[in-house]
């Protein structure tokens, strides 16, 4: 049976923000970025024997949109649950602060130029035909705010079977799945040059600098090196005009991801053949109140707050399995989360990989996510647009994901998965691949000869 979607509102919402949507900052492609760092965890099997990972670095984009800043102090834990609260309060408040200083013009220094990498998983077919390295689909998936790169791979497995079962046309040539500097793997690389702002800007030159300057020319079955090469200017400029003459890109993003991928997409048009974005943080520009709503609020106070520390990733499991937030999820993702989403700690423990205080950071910028929404209409309409939208937990949005999926109608589609909250990777990854199969075989599937 087919699933719901948002019909066209009868009035569409336009452009909200009263200002102009703010233009990326420049990359400066002469940057040092000094030492090439190691990569923090220990190398990993995909479960598809058929496909081959590895984990690659790429430097961040440089400079930042804002300047180095140091984080603010996490509030010290007290067994009295007032003074608890107030401290984290007290943390949320600082930080809210701090960004309406960046928006208000406040912030005199300049981008920082300390050095950042990405983390970035790529999959390669063991067997992948030489005419299929041109002709196949290279699929970017872009995760949510406070989860590893890795948190796809359910999704994932799911996709490659969804492929097999239904006989689908369209070929996966390969995956990559991207981790922002500030999460996973690349926070243990970067954690000593990360700032205490976050613009979300960042993350989409990070993805532009990546598919203009790094990604190879093709896809093929053969090793990269762990340090991906930079790529002649030359080369970039034609994907910026022509786009990519033997790749076929399809963007995957949830949440952040899906945000600052369509944010991407629309300053480098050229680079994108579709789009699927799994309920992204793309938000209207409130027509009162504050620009860091309650809703955000609660969500920065919740990350601040967040446990960090077990004495062992079976504790950590316990503890997740005791909360509603967890259980919600799809034993697989959380068994992913547990394995990848933590690290060893001195103390012989485990952590979190990223700290709760750089997710709640990450939170309190709603600057992009009101700018995207302004901008998503100028989306080059060749580009296929799908949403896929949850269906749970979304009675008091006001009808906003209705009017989202229909700010740019054209050669647009949507989906609701009335299984799933926000969180479609985490608690819907099987329902989540049979959307990403269909929307794929529709789009790049090959009609078969009736010869």
């Amino acid at each position: 049976m087919a699933r719901p979607s948002h019909p066209r509102p009868a009035i569409l919402q336009g452009r909200l923000c009263p200002h102009t949507p703010r233009q990326l900052v420049p990359i400066d492609n002469t940057a040092d970025w000094g030492t090439q760092p190691t990569l923090p965890s220990r190398p990993r099997t995909f479960a598809d024997a058929s496909w081959v990972l590895s984990t690659h670095l790429i430097p961040g984009s440089l400079p930042r949109t804002t300047p180095s800043i140091p984080p603010v102090t996490p509030p010290t834990w007290s067994p009295d649950k007032g003074k608890w609260r107030a401290a984290v309060q007290k943390t949320a408040d600082e930080m809210v602060a701090l960004r309406y200083r960046q928006w208000n013009g406040e912030l005199k220094e300049r981008g920082s130029r300390k050095p950042l990498w990405v983390c970035i998983n790529r999959y390669r077919r063991r067997d992948l035909p030489r005419d299929e390295e041109t002709k196949g689909l290279t699929l970017l998936f872009a995760h949510a705010n406070g989860f590893p790169k890795e948190i796809w791979d359910p999704a994932l497995l799911h996709l490659l079977e969804q492929h097999e079962k239904t006989h689908s046309t369209y070929q996966i040539a390969e995956i990559w799945a991207w981790e922002a500097v500030n999460h996973g793997d690349s926070f243990l690389v970067n954690e000593r040059n990360l700032g205490g702002i976050y613009d979300w800007q960042d993350n989409c030159r990070d993805v532009i600098h990546f598919l203009l300057h790094y990604l190879p020319s093709r896809a093929s079955s053969s090793e990269l090196p762990r340090h991906l090469p930079r790529l002649p200017d030359d080369v970039a400029h034609e994907r910026q005009s022509r786009g990519f003459t033997e790749r076929t890109m399809v963007g995957i993003g949830h949440s952040l991801g899906g945000g600052t991928l369509c944010r991407a997409a629309v300053a480098e048009q050229a680079l994108f053949n579709s789009l699927v974005l799994v309920d992204p943080i793309i938000r209207p520009y409130p027509s009162e109140g504050p620009l860091v709503d309650t809703a955000t609020m609660k969500l920065i106070v919740g990350a601040i707050q967040r446990q960090n520390r077990w004495s062992s990733r079976q504790e950590a499991k316990d503890k997740f399995l005791a909360s509603p937030f967890f259980t919600a999820w799809h034993p697989d993702v959380l068994d992913v989360y547990v394995d990848r989403g933590l690290t060893d700690d001195a103390n012989g423990g485990v952590k979190l990989k990223m700290p709760g205080i750089h997710e709640a950071i990450t939170f309190t910028e709603v600057l992009t996510p009101y700018d995207t929404w302004d901008l998503v209409d100028s989306l080059d309409t060749r580009i296929p647009l799908r949403w896929i939208l949850p269906g749970k937990g979304v009675e008091n949005d006001g009808g906003m994901r209705a009017q989202l999926a229909w700010r740019r109608p054209e050669n647009a589609s949507n989906v609701i998965i009335k299984e799933a909250g926000h969180l479609i990777a985490q608690e819907a990854p099987v329902q989540l691949a049979e959307e990403l199969n269909a929307f794929l075989q529709l789009q790049h599937g090959s009609i078969p000869s009736r010869l």
